[in-house]
């Protein structure tokens, strides 16, 4: 089985339990970077054409117009999954779903017949409705159970991947 492991993740101004903290590589690269070791997976990042600003103010608001637009940022690249059996999917928590950037890959990729590992970077809300909007937007993929993980937690959850893996 081969299995890649693609995700959206973002550098800059962060929030980290309570504070902004400028980072120069964003937590769910984090994790994907530690998963990719755990599994040997492949990596793919989703690079929107036009990026969120740094600023985490910003970045929030932005996020924030593209959700209520329901809009679909363009991408730089959109990944090759056909001899991919297991996609792990990693994301950020954006305004209670994953960022928009994933709707467009998710829109345009078709991960049927794929098993779907999603894993949500966030600060306290958890993976909100973004399991729900997966498995509407992967009809006739295996979605399997969640696993959140705080962002300000990334550099010591090397444990709660490996139970995760494990089930």
């Amino acid at each position: 089985m081969r299995a890649l492991i693609i995700y959206y993740s973002r550098n800059g101004e962060n929030y980290f339990g309570g504070s902004i903290k400028n980072i120069k590589k964003g937590n769910t690269e984090v994790v994907a970077e530690k998963l990719h070791e755990l599994t040997g997976a492949d990596l793919f990042k989703i690079e929107q054409v036009n990026p969120y600003s740094d600023n985490y103010k910003t970045c929030t608001e932005e996020a924030k117009k593209d959700k209520q637009n329901d809009a679909r940022p363009e991408l730089v690249s959109y990944p090759d999954v056909y001899e991919y059996d297991e996609i792990y999917f990693l994301y950020p928590n954006y305004w209670g779903t994953m960022p928009m950037a994933v709707f467009t890959l998710l829109d345009k990729v078709d991960l049927s017949e794929k098993t779907i590992y999603p894993l949500c970077t966030n600060e306290g809300s958890g993976m909100g409705s973004s399991l729900r909007d997966l498995k509407k937007l992967c009809p006739g993929s295996e979605i399997k159970d969640g696993l959140p993980i705080y962002g300000s937690e990334v550099y010591e959850c090397d444990a709660d991947l490996k139970r995760w893996l494990g089930k």
